[in-house]
């Protein structure tokens, strides 16, 4: 074990080392917007969304107030009804299920692949058939990494299903040279400040191809009409705020070169790490991996955990416990073993600091106590 006089301090992420970069640039948006007062729905939301809907190749995106907002508004727009049934996977953060929920419909699990953490679609198929209730599917692109869209999408088209696609983590991925929240029939994003697109608060995101859908959001999130006092649906209060919308726009000119930060980064990790732990596996299907996160399959996890937090090297686990295990869902009537992978992973998954701000000797000194702990 290192002794303080050599012990590095490499946190799971340090938002400062960014700020510090951007300060300045920031200061400039946020001033002249402060001084106008306009701070709802003022010019700065629609530039970025603009900005957004360049970068992420699809014709409208709509700011809302964060990630979790982002879901239901899908579900609000695609008319969900309580008693429906969307599918979904096990191992992912609770607002995948849980805008389901809060939606009235009940969420449907399907087990994940261990290479990729996404959604095992060679499931889905049989889950479609048993379940003909089912409106929409929901693949998660997990970590940073797309799932695989083609046996989704064919899927989908058979049982006449939409396509959400939780992207939360995953701004800039694609799957077949196509980015991730413009493959389906809506994407969602969070800007929550830990993400690689993070807002100075809570922000996110919904992206479309079908413009109706997208005049109804940009309704269903301001209180459910385009004209003040005037409701044409029973919509909700989850605008993007324009302070955040300003500051995401000045992060989003520096969003690829984080992007190639974080590749760098994980690819310096797939040349040291030694077994046993498992990085994560390179993906069947043409992919750009964006790492919001790089997480590693670990035995004796919480062990390590605990041998890196001492020697100054921050660590999460996400996730540790599926979504089907959990106690406002026990009465799914899943119980453990209906999903082994999912099971297994969430035993065994340590995210390591990726961050586009470190250097390679942090990275090297967390691959070495790494392999001091297992040596």
């Amino acid at each position: 074990m290192p002794t303080a006089s050599t012990r590095r301090q490499v946190p799971l992420l340090d938002l400062a080392a960014q700020h510090a970069q951007l300060r300045e640039e920031i200061l400039a948006e946020l001033i002249p917007l402060i001084d106008s007062q306009r701070f709802i729905m003022g010019p700065a939301v629609r530039e970025l969304e603009s900005a957004l809907e360049e970068y992420l190749q699809v014709p409208h995106a709509i700011g809302c107030a964060n990630g979790s907002d982002a879901l239901l508004l899908a579900w609000m727009a695609l008319d969900i009804q309580p008693g429906d049934e969307i599918v979904t996977t096990p191992f992912s953060f609770f607002a995948t299920a849980g805008s389901i929920s809060r939606a009235g419909a009940v969420p449907v699990f399907v087990d994940i692949e261990e290479s990729t953490f996404n959604l095992d679609a060679s499931q889905l198929e049989s889950v479609m058939k048993q379940r003909p209730r089912v409106r929409a599917i929901q693949p998660v692109h997990l970590f940073g990494g797309a799932a695989n869209m083609g046996p989704i999408l064919e899927i989908a088209a058979r049982h006449g299903a939409a396509i959400v696609e939780d992207a939360a983590q995953a701004i800039g991925a694609e799957w077949e040279g196509q980015r991730c929240g413009s493959i389906g029939d809506i994407g969602c994003f969070s800007f929550y400040p830990g993400k690689n697109l993070g807002a100075y608060g809570e922000a996110g995101l919904v992206t479309t191809t079908n413009a109706k859908l997208a005049e109804k959001i940009r309704k269903l999130r301001t209180h459910g009409g385009a004209n003040k006092y005037f409701h044409e649906y029973v919509g909700m209060n989850s605008r993007i705020d324009t302070l955040q919308a300003a500051v995401l726009k000045v992060k989003l000119r520096h969003l690829d070169d984080w992007t190639t930060g974080r590749q760098r980064n994980a690819e310096i990790y797939r040349q040291v790490l030694k077994a046993p732990v498992q990085p994560p596996q390179t993906m069947t299907y043409q992919t750009r991996h964006v790492f919001n996160q790089f997480t590693i399959l670990a035995e004796r996890r919480d062990e390590l955990k605990a041998a890196l937090a001492e020697a100054g090297v921050g660590t999460e686990i996400y996730y540790p416990l599926p979504l089907h295990l959990q106690e406002c869902y026990r009465s799914l009537g899943y119980q453990r073993g209906d999903f082994p992978v999912s099971e297994s992973c969430a035993d065994r998954v340590l995210s390591l600091p990726v961050y586009p701000e470190l250097d390679e000797a942090d990275l090297r000194y967390v691959a070495e106590r790494i392999t001091a702990f297992y040596g």
